[in-house]
């Protein structure tokens, strides 16, 4: 797996008085609001597991995106487990 690692000056986090954690975790909520990661990505991006994020969007009011093709997927998945 090929990494990327962001240097940002100390200053930048005293001037948010945010830890790099939650950097992390602030970036990642915007990168998703703006539908530029999955849920699962920025999850990741976020170092937590995918239930904690979707608790925080939700502790946020932040929808999740869920859209026709996504639920038509999950229908299929379902009839394919014989769950429908």
């Amino acid at each position: 797996m090929k990494t990327v690692q962001l240097e940002l000056p100390e200053e930048l986090l005293q001037a948010t008085r945010m830890t790099p954690e939650a950097l992390r975790l602030e970036l990642a909520i915007h990168l998703f609001e703006q539908g530029r990661l999955s849920l699962g990505k920025a999850a990741e991006l976020a170092n937590v597991p995918v239930w904690q994020f979707q608790q925080t969007l939700a502790g946020r009011g932040i929808p999740m995106h869920y859209d026709v093709r996504a639920y038509e997927e999950d229908l299929e998945t379902l009839r394919k487990l014989g769950r429908l």
